[in-house]
C-alpha cells in the first residue's frame, strides 16, 4: 500500500510518497498555490491527481504543532486543508507531528551545500519525505515491537 505524505505550507505544498511495501519516502515536488479559495481548491485537486497516480490508499498530512504540543494557527490551516481534501477524497488521512521537520529540511540542504534559490523550491518536498519517513519508520517500529512480544 502506498501513502502520499503532505507538507502543508501557505504557499507551497511538498509531496512525498511511499514505495509499494510502504518502507521508504520519495520526494515528488510542491504543489504551488496562493491563499485564495479558488487556488485551495486547486491545490486539493493537485493532490488529488497524486492520490490517483499512485493509487494511494492513506494520506499522511504534517501537523505543525506549538512546541508545547497544542494546535496553533498555522495547524488550524492544515486541519481546514484535509477538511477540503476529505470532501473530494473518502480515503483514510491521517495527521503527523511535523515539528522541526522543515528546519531538518534545511539544514540538509545547507550540509548539501544547495543554493538559497533552490533550498525554496526543495525544502517543503525534503520536508514532505521527513514526515513521511518518520510515519512509515513508526509502523516499522510497532511491528517488529509486537513481533518480539509475541515470541
Amino acid at each position: 500500500m502506498r501513502v502520499l505524505s503532505l507538507d502543508v505550507g501557505d504557499r507551497r505544498i511538498g509531496v512525498a510518497v511511499s514505495d509499494p511495501t510502504g518502507f521508504l519516502a520519495t520526494g515528488l515536488g510542491v504543489i504551488k498555490r496562493d491563499g485564495s479559495s479558488q487556488g485551495n481548491i486547486a491545490a486539493v485537486q493537485q493532490v488529488l491527481e497524486q492520490i490517483k497516480a499512485y493509487d494511494v490508499r492513506l494520506v499522511v498530512a504534517g501537523l505543525p504543532k506549538n512546541m508545547d504540543g497544542t494546535v496553533g494557527f498555522q495547524a488550524r490551516k492544515v486541519l481546514d486543508f484535509i477538511e477540503e481534501l476529505k470532501k473530494v477524497w473518502d480515503g483514510e488521512v491521517l495527521t503527523w507531528d511535523e515539528r522541526l521537520t522543515t528546519v531538518s529540511a534545511h539544514m540538509v540542504m545547507a550540509q548539501k551545500k544547495t543554493k538559497i534559490n533552490q533550498r525554496k523550491n526543495d525544502v517543503d518536498k525534503i520536508a514532505a519525505c521527513f514526515i513521511l519517513q518518520g510515519f512509515l519508520d513508526s509502523i516499522e517500529f510497532k511491528k517488529r515491537k509486537e513481533q518480539d512480544q509475541s515470541r
